[in-house]
């Protein structure tokens, strides 16, 4: 016989929320406003180029596995197939127009094309392309092997490039596909992750980190002179790249087995509690599609390329990109953009029923914000 009150009805608890998830998303973020930021300044500091082949190894594959590990497999229902309306395709329409238009009036550039997503906006369409593909890939055994396979296969093909973003898309599967395998296997739960570290785990992490930057410093010159920075951008064929051998393939493989430790010992090293950099990591796609206006000025008008003090310069810029993250991840820049990047058109869907309404409590990348929840009335006195 149940112990339920009469007249009350239970209710679940509220899942928990851990908030190392946001504090992976918010040094992502970073990692990428900082990767953007310096390139410029890479052409003429060895130390700059250091610091952006370390952050390219495994920025992007480590924001791949945090959206992975928050997106379900299964067949999305009606509502969830709106979500990619108004949360991928909308917002992406809106930046690539605004680009266009900013392009045509900086550069003279006079062309239309949604194909060729303009700098940043290729992960909104590689999430959509993560999101199509996901349930097939479930389907089968061995889904992260069969991504392994596309990943390494699609760069032999010349004509798989950026339009609609699929080379990229395609390239980085499997970091996507590694975080919903980790979900499903519940690895992280039961390693406990997420909780607590040892100081010999940091301290292992913490020297492989190390060591890769001591492979990049050592070799810096070699690196330089094979373009090493184009094979972590994944948008384009091997040959494209200047390594048509046969076994080209397995370079890019090695790389994805370097991207997946580097990023393994990087989540290791974030803060497991709450800092203040948990709150601003709900909102990382504020920061992803406005902070490359901030930085198109300076790359344009060369500004960086200080060639007496690149040094300085590249120091400054990483702390003006941790500013920008800040900033654009703050409550003010949130209100004024959201019709840009949280748009709601719920006008063009012939059928209203399931429409998305209001901000949305999730974004692509798959965080869950935390909203005020209201509450639950009690059920009417049952008289049975």
């Amino acid at each position: 016989m149940s112990a339920e009150p009469l007249g009350s009805r239970a209710v679940t608890a509220p899942k928990q929320r851990v908030p190392f998830w946001d504090n992976a998303r918010f040094a992502c973020i970073v990692l990428v406003v900082m990767g953007h930021g310096i390139q410029r300044i890479t052409y003429d500091s060895d130390a700059a180029l250091v610091v952006y082949l370390f952050i390219y190894a495994f920025h992007m594959p480590a924001f791949a596995i945090v959206s992975g590990y928050f997106t379900k497999s299964g067949p999305p229902n009606v509502r969830q197939m709106k979500r990619v309306l108004t949360d991928i395709l909308v917002p992406y329409a809106i930046m690539e127009s605004i680009w266009t238009l900013v392009q045509f009036l900086v550069e003279g550039k006079q062309e239309l094309n949604p194909t060729q997503p303009s700098w940043t906006l290729w992960f909104l369409l590689a999430l959509g392309i993560f999101r199509l593909v996901l349930p097939y890939l479930a389907l089968l055994r061995w889904p992260l092997a069969w991504a392994l396979i596309i990943s390494v296969g699609v760069g032999y093909l010349d004509n798989v490039d950026s339009t609609f973003s699929l080379a990229r898309a395609l390239g980085i599967l499997p970091y996507f596909v590694l975080g919903w395998q980790l979900h499903r296997w519940k690895l992280i739960d039961k390693w406990r992750l997420v909780e607590k570290q040892t100081w010999l785990i940091r301290g292992a992490a913490a020297l492989f980190m190390l060591v890769w930057i001591a492979v990049l410093v050592a070799f810096i010159d070699l690196w330089r002179a094979i373009d090493l920075r184009y094979w972590f951008f994944y948008d384009q064929s091997y040959s494209g790249l200047g390594g048509d051998q046969w076994w080209a393939g397995g370079v890019r493989l090695g790389l994805i087995a370097l991207a997946v430790m580097l990023s393994a010992a990087f989540f290791v090293l974030l803060p497991r509690r709450q800092t203040w950099m948990t709150t601003l990591g709900q909102y990382t796609m504020y920061v992803y599609l406005l902070h490359s206006f901030v930085l198109y000025p300076l790359r344009e008008t060369g500004v960086l390329r200080g060639e007496e003090w690149p040094e300085l310069y590249l120091v400054a810029m990483l702390v003006f990109c941790l500013v920008i993250a800040i900033v654009l991840s703050s409550s003010p820049v949130r209100r004024l953009f959201r019709p840009l990047v949280e748009p709601k058109p719920n006008w063009i869907f012939a059928d209203h029923q399931d429409a998305p309404a209001g901000p949305s409590r999730r974004d692509p990348t798959g965080s869950v914000r935390v909203v005020a929840e209201r509450p639950i009335p009690p059920a009417p006195p049952s008289y049975r």
